[in-house]
């Protein structure tokens, strides 16, 4: 190798060192590639003109409409677990498959899925369902390892299960790098990949990861019955209405939220901003029961404006507006100020009540972490492609001799590795800008022209593990902060670890048959 090339594996290595040391991750990218970049202008193998290019990408990142929707989705998810919605569903699922072996594990992946497609939030669904769920299976007799893996397995799902931080990210990413693929080879009108693709594209394999925890866990009921016991006699039964209270709200959430983006009515952007909207009301309505019949009035706004917009054309300014059209806008105006009214006393009830500045509060923290996590990210990524590393990979990659299936099969296999010690923001935004190009060139490993949606969702899931691995798992710390002191970190690991391998038989059957990623998107807009 080149002394440029030995600099940026360097480069790399010095970056996960200085992680591994406790640094925080942004001034640890960042403080990385000024190092080397000063090393390789010294040397003479780096053009210092590079740099000139940081402040137009940081200005792009702090103005990118799709990493908008960040904060929202992350609000969204705060005020969810603050609603207290998953502790209601967690008792209700709870008494519903309580008397079922392996009862409630199930409720527990359940309602970690249900979660998923209303928060995406994995911190606040793993220390959520480790506080209420943990100490009930216990209590039950469960086996700690089972119970614990369960649990933080569950809280991944918001990893894959679309909205997702890690899919808006990837798709941010994904869109660049399938631009720049194209423009390579010629094509200089390609299709977009939208987050909106890869939405769509991960919510089968999400849910089918979802049935394999299921089916793991009847598996071990079955085989084990002391592992995971039934619920004790004189257990409490639940009525559909307590059934239907549970699941409603947040059934109309994924609804406003997920459906509103799959069917086109919105952007992920102006999804987030309806279901931030959506959990202020939840919120509210918790806490001031008296007032039900004007969040009522508010939900029914809402929907109907999301259903109006879906169907009617009411662009103003427009001078051949029909009657229908324009009566249309009028009611849609009303029912504007319905829902601006609802908003408005559901956020005077959640501040009054103690709830919104603290949901605010870490909005920022988290809003803030993720977006210095992202520039010091492209700075990193800046300095490795000015010392010539992207072209370092693609050579390695193109060389190899199984073609583009062995390439993808490295690169996934990195990513793994990565994911022990490095979070899924660093990977998704140093390893997948380098590396995606090259293979968004090359064929899929049946010998069809690449799809983005499917590396993409690939990508995602492989990253998910990345919140599992033991030692360094996110989910897994999560979790031992909450546990009580009966549950060993032993057996939180050990707990961990036939999830993360059924999180790896999702790859080989998503490897084995891409259409479960590719189907949906291509029925809903003729993406690859």
């Amino acid at each position: 190798m080149t002394l440029p090339e030995w600099l940026d594996v360097g480069m790399f290595v010095a970056a996960c060192v200085v992680l591994l040391a406790g640094f925080p991750v942004a001034f640890t990218l960042a403080g990385t590639a000024i190092a080397f970049a000063v090393l390789g202008w010294s040397l003479g193998v780096f053009d210092p003109s590079f740099l000139g290019a940081l402040p137009q990408r940081i200005f792009g990142i702090m103005t990118n409409p799709v990493l908008i929707s960040v904060p929202l989705f992350v609000f969204m998810g705060v005020m969810l677990e603050r609603s207290k919605v998953a502790e209601l569903l967690l008792e209700t699922m709870g008494r519903l498959f309580g008397r079922v072996p392996g009862g409630l594990g199930i409720s527990v992946t359940l309602v970690g899925a249900l979660l998923a497609a209303s928060t995406g939030i994995v911190g606040a669904t793993v220390v959520t369902m480790g506080l209420l769920s943990l100490p009930t299976m216990l209590r039950w007799g469960y086996d700690p390892k089972l119970a614990a893996g369960s649990i933080a397995a569950a809280g991944t799902l918001g990893q894959i299960i679309p909205p997702s931080l890690v899919l808006v990210v990837l798709g941010d990413v994904l869109a660049n790098a399938y631009q720049i693929a194209q423009t390579s080879m010629g094509n200089f009108a390609p299709e977009s990949v939208s987050v909106s693709d890869l939405f769509a594209g991960a919510l089968i394999p999400g849910l089918t990861l979802s049935g394999l925890y299921i089916v793991y866990q009847i598996v071990v009921a079955i085989v084990n019955p002391k592992s995971s016991p039934p619920a004790p006699e004189g257990f409490g039964k639940v009525t559909f209405r307590e059934v239907a209270g549970a699941l409603i709200p947040p059934v109309a959430l994924v609804l406003c939220v997920l459906g509103s983006i799959l069917f086109g009515i919105a952007t992920p952007t102006e999804a987030a901003s309806v279901g931030a909207a959506g959990t202020l009301l939840l919120g509210a309505q918790r806490r001031a029961p008296r007032l039900a019949p004007v969040f009522l009035a508010t939900w029914g706004a809402l929907g109907l404006l999301l259903a109006m917009a879906s169907t009617i054309d009411m662009r103003l300014g427009r001078s051949d507006t029909t009657t229908v059209q324009s009566i249309s806008i009028v009611v849609a105006t009303l029912l504007s100020i319905v829902l601006a009214a609802g908003l408005v006393t559901a956020i005077r009830v959640n501040f009054r009540e103690g709830v919104l500045t603290p949901v605010v509060r870490t909005t920022t923290e988290i809003t803030t972490m993720v977006f210095t996590i992202v520039m010091g990210a492209t700075f990193f990524s800046l300095v490795f492609r000015g010392l010539g590393g992207e072209a370092m990979v693609a050579r390695h990659l193109e060389a190899l001799p199984g073609g583009s299936a062995q390439a993808i099969i490295v690169v996934m296999v990195a990513m793994f590795l990565l994911g022990f010690f490095v979070d899924y923001l660093e990977i998704a935004y140093i390893v997948v800008p380098i590396a995606a190009p090259v293979l968004l060139k090359m064929p899929m490993p049946d010998g069809s022209p690449m799809s983005p949606v499917w590396l993409g969702v690939l990508m995602s899931v492989n990253l998910q593990t990345s919140f599992m691995h033991p030692p360094f798992g996110a989910a897994l710390f999560f979790l031992r902060g909450v546990a009580p002191p009966e549950v060993k970190t032993s057996h939180i690991y050990l707990g961990a670890i036939p999830f993360v391998g059924i999180q790896i038989v999702m790859l080989v059957v998503l490897w084995e048959w891409p259409a479960l990623a590719t189907w949906l998107p291509r029925l809903l807009y003729g993406s690859q």
